[in-house]
């Protein structure tokens, strides 16, 4: 926002320079400084909309690359924090000294962490009564 701010700063000030009325220069800085944000809320609004299009797609490699990811975030995790540290176990009762390292998880996470927003808005669309039934 820092930036923003530094490139409107020099616009509001040529408004003190070409335009004598208060009110109307008020109107303008404030019009300048509330762009960004208002661009910002427009390309949320479309990409819903295209959210809702490809999830009401009847096609699976449309609608369902979502669950798909999501699967593959499971599987991960499940992977990472069950079925490796219980082979490992099951290894160093064994007697092997075998380790099978953990799978690196920082690439998923953020993935992880957009899908469980994702949810967050279903549950929102299934209590609102918009969900689509199959």
């Amino acid at each position: 926002m820092t930036i923003l701010a530094s490139l409107v700063q020099p616009v509001t000030t040529l408004l003190d320079k070409f335009i004598e009325d208060k009110d109307k220069k008020n109107a303008i800085a404030f019009e300048l400084a509330t762009m960004a944000e208002k661009h910002a809320q427009e390309l949320a609004k479309a990409q819903l909309e295209v959210n809702k299009t490809e999830a009401a797609h009847k096609n699976l490699f449309v609608a369902g690359w979502r669950p798909a990811v999501g699967w593959v975030c499971v599987l991960g995790m499940a992977g990472n924090f069950l079925a490796i540290p219980m082979a490992n176990f099951a290894l160093a009762l064994s007697g092997s000294e075998i380790v099978i390292p953990l799978i690196e998880l920082s690439t998923m996470m953020p993935v992880l962490m957009g899908m469980l927003g994702l949810g967050a808005m279903r549950t929102i669309e299934k209590r609102a009564g918009v969900q689509r039934d199959k």
